[in-house]
């Protein structure tokens, strides 16, 4: 009986998604859908050709929050991201679910991501694979990850709130770290959990802005006001734009330990520079 449940969040991708899911259909798991509000026929191909992807139909678009409906309606201990263009190796699932059971204080396996046809390692992947923050239980300790190739423990995710809806999208990943460390999990990089991800060629143009504004709402949400404030100056067009989510943000702010601070400092150290 399958123990992991995989979730896809997706909007407008049909094209994609239809070879994602046929990916994921050989891995014999269960397979769940959340369809973000979506215009074009990606709701009629999945019933049509996937009749066995629980499809789950959100009424409007929650961005990564919508990942959140999928773990809710999951029956597994355990459940691993997947985007429309983005699936597992064969025997990648059953390795994370051995690691889980070795390591219960375990929340989160951040996978080795394999980029295109070439299957490039991901930029990510040195960063999660030299941490700064040393060894942890089943691998490199790390305080973020990319969901395309995240598994995660279900109750732990669930406990914490999953992904934030003031983030909406991109970067969301990092608060739920956080969130997680704060609350005692541990999150390991582990090189031979495998993920494979064909990003289309062409990006949405904002996403690097989206991305900054979300690092500068989620030290807003859980920094220090100092840490914070300096994140704010730091990039004065990220805070511009994080200004109309920024009373939402506040009104869930709750300030992280200060040892897990002192962590989040040392990663940001580690990260390269660049606007």
């Amino acid at each position: 009986m399958a123990r992991t449940t995989v979730v896809v969040a997706s909007q407008n991708r049909a094209g994609s998604l239809m070879r994602t899911l046929a990916r994921l259909s050989e891995l014999a798991v269960p397979v769940i859908l959340v369809d973000n509000a979506s215009t074009d026929d990606t709701v009629s191909r999945v019933r049509k050709e996937f009749p066995h992807v629980l499809l789950l139909e959100s009424a409007v678009n929650r961005g990564a929050a919508g990942r959140n409906l999928g773990v809710q309606a999951a029956r597994t201990p355990f459940v691993a991201f997947a985007d429309d263009d983005s699936w597992w190796a064969p025997d990648a699932l059953e390795r994370s679910e051995r690691i889980f059971d070795q390591h219960p204080d375990l929340a989160v396996i951040a996978a080795r991501t394999l980029v295109g046809p070439s299957e490039r390692p991901d930029p990510i992947t040195p960063l999660l694979r030299d941490s700064p923050l040393g060894e942890g239980v089943a691998g490199p300790a790390v305080l973020g990850f990319m969901a395309c190739s995240a598994v995660v423990r279900r109750q732990a995710f669930l406990d914490v709130g999953g992904f934030s809806p003031v983030l909406f999208f991109r970067g969301e990943e990092t608060l739920l770290s956080w969130d997680l460390a704060a609350a005692g999990w541990a999150l390991c990089y582990v090189e031979d959990v495998v993920a494979h991800h064909h990003p289309a060629a062409e990006r949405a143009p904002d996403g690097a802005i989206v991305e900054r504004r979300n690092a500068v709402l989620a030290s807003w949400m859980r920094r220090p006001v100092g840490s914070a404030l300096a994140a704010s100056l730091k990039d004065p067009r990220a805070f511009r734009a994080a200004l109309p989510r920024l009373r939402q943000a506040l009104r869930q702010r709750r300030e992280l330990p200060e040892h897990l601070e002192a962590q989040i400092r040392k990663v940001s150290a580690q990260q390269p520079r660049g606007g």
